[in-house]
């Protein structure tokens, strides 16, 4: 064993300790833009779709992933900044970027992210796809017999739900709702004189046209033989243009599509009642300016000019693509019925802990004997559906209070806390009105919930309650035994088996006082600060994180030390 080497002496380590200025926090070049820094999280997610060791149709449905999300960014961060620069309001982060820097940057970032997306489509997943027998074919490459299948299914399908709305002095331009893929119709009547017209695509059909049916494979083998082709909707109404505008001649259609602004400005401080503002909010949300304009690279000057006048556009709000405008209906692609394109099915394991041994044991001794950690999707969400359906019926159960953030459309924990309203229990939900795009869903739930009986809560004024915590309060004896969930997941039973979040049963006594605490601080009026185990912001949370790290970093330079001594 080698000699240990000898602790130098203090003065020669002093003399050798190089002098480093403490960094200088102000410094910009320490910071990345939040805003660029999200954009850069889009790169991870394209990353996914461009990886060969992923199975072909998640990997469209990733690039699909890509579209969606640039267009919450657009809708909600790009719509910011346009509004700090329209109300003269420069908001400076610790990067130091003013609005109009951060809004040249994302321009040119955006654009490079189309162009990878694009490529990654055209040259990477098409081929891919054809070679399992998938093909998306552009309409001017169909065969005769193609050409007749989209024929009929433009008469039976798609004509009778198309509505052309023309642009003339008579008739104003027609609203464009946010999100919508469109076309921009140039027609010529008898007299020479051309129109505007506009067409919406249908979002209420699906966005590739079938030109084949074929039955479903019975075999691995015959799986591989199977061909299916495809055209995208928006072709075939392009093509069919002469049945909406009889005797006028078609001079030219190209697509487009807008994105607007959809961040909600609540004015909380004068807002009488917070959930008329937001219900306000959501249908203003349809009319929000257009933070965004696509449109393809063959689209003429003369055609973009109509729109951008019309629809209030810069030239900074123009993007032009190359292909497919709006890579987010290549979910209608992801979801053919291909499952040797797909993930293997998983499904989540039950918790042992959670599984009676006896007849006497139920959901609520179980959590008695000790705490559940469930660690979801790999676990499944049905023990806390099931818990809350379980304090519903038991007769001992006298109350239960909830946080909701985003449960979905059709939520079985919203059911069950109908169902407990019905056998009588005291329900309190704190339903939070501000989660972003679930505005809507949000609202009804919480004037089902209320006009059922329940107590319902529409968040605290100057925040969002992202806490995700449920209390059962159970007569037991002559005591009343407090039984809590508390989560990093919302109660959504259908992102359960997408997103990584924790869960906690249990009946702590200090973290159940912690929790009743809680629920009169979002309930009511409280202005405790002692929590015992609990982190909570605004009121403790920050405090106790940096007196943990402090603690952490003393602990860390003890142990050193001691390591050091030891040689």
């Amino acid at each position: 064993m080698p000699a240990r080497p000898s602790r130098p002496p203090a003065a020669a380590t002093r003399s050798k300790k190089p002098q480093v200025p403490p960094p200088d926090l102000d410094d910009p070049r320490l910071y990345v833009n939040r805003e660029l820094g999200l954009l850069s999280f889009q790169w991870r997610v394209l990353e996914e779709a461009y990886d060969g060791t992923n199975p072909l149709l998640e990997r469209v449905k990733f690039l699909a992933i890509v579209g969606s999300n640039l267009s919450e960014f657009f809708m909600v961060r790009v719509a910011s900044l346009n509004a700090q620069l329209d109300a003269g309001i420069a908001e400076f982060g610790p990067d130091r970027m003013s609005p109009s820097a951060q809004l040249v940057a994302i321009r040119r970032e955006i654009k490079r992210l189309m162009e990878a997306s694009h490529h990654c489509l055209e040259s990477e997943l098409k081929p891919a796809l054809a070679e399992e027998g998938i093909h998306i074919v552009p309409y001017g490459e169909l065969t005769a017999k193609q050409l007749q299948v989209c024929k009929r299914y433009f008469a039976e399908i798609i004509f009778p739900v198309l509505t052309p709305l023309a642009f003339d002095p008579g008739r104003p331009f027609p609203h464009i709702s946010n999100l919508s893929l469109n076309l921009a119709v140039l027609i010529r009547d008898a007299s020479g004189a051309e129109r505007f017209a506009r067409v919406k695509v249908p979002d209420s059909l699906p966005a590739l046209v079938p030109l084949t049916r074929t039955q479903k494979p019975t075999s691995k083998r015959a799986r591989t033989r199977r061909q299916e082709s495809f055209v995208w909707i928006e072709e075939v109404i392009a093509a069919n243009l002469d049945a909406l505008f009889p005797g006028m001649q078609i001079v030219e259609a190209h697509p487009f599509r807008v994105t607007r602004d959809a961040d909600i400005a609540i004015k909380e401080l004068e807002a009488e009642d917070l959930l008329e503002t937001i219900e306000e909010g959501v249908r203003q949300r349809k009319f929000g300016s257009v933070v965004r304009l696509q449109v393809n690279q063959h689209m003429p000057q003369h055609i973009l000019q109509i729109l951008m006048t019309n629809l209030e556009v810069e030239s900074g709000a123009v993007y032009r693509s190359k292909g497919l405008l709006g890579m987010t209906r290549l979910f209608s692609l992801s979801q053919i019925d291909r499952p040797d394109l797909k993930y293997k099915p998983f499904l989540p394991t039950s918790p042992v802990e959670l599984k009676p041994t006896t007849d006497e044991e139920d959901l609520f001794s179980l959590i008695r004997k000790r705490d559940v950690l469930l660690h979801h999707p790999f676990q499944s969400f049905q023990p806390v559906v099931d818990f809350l359906r379980k304090a519903a019926r038991d007769p001992d159960v006298l109350a239960i209070k909830v946080v909701l953030y985003r449960v979905g459309r059709n939520s079985p924990v919203v059911e069950a806390l109908l169902e407990a309203i019905e056998e009588g229990k005291q329900v309190a939900v704190l339903m939070e009105l501000k989660a972003r795009f679930d505005e809507e869903s949000n609202i009804e739930w919480a004037r089902t919930l209320e006009k059922a009986g329940c107590h319902v809560v529409y968040g605290l004024l100057g925040l969002k309650i992202h806490c995700k915590a449920a209390m059962v309060l159970r007569r037991e004896g002559d005591a009343i035994r407090p039984y809590l969930h508390v989560a990093t997941g919302n109660y959504n039973v259908v992102t359960a088996h997408l997103y990584t979040d924790i869960g906690l049963f249990t009946c702590n006594p200090q973290l159940a006082a912690d929790v009743i605490d809680l629920f009169n601080f979002l309930t009511g009026y409280s202005a405790k600060r002692d929590y015992q185990k609990l982190l909570v912001a605004p009121v403790n949370l920050r405090e106790r994180f940096e007196g943990l790290m402090s603690a952490r970093s003393s602990s860390m330079r003890r142990a050193a030390r001691g390591i050091w001594c030891s040689r």
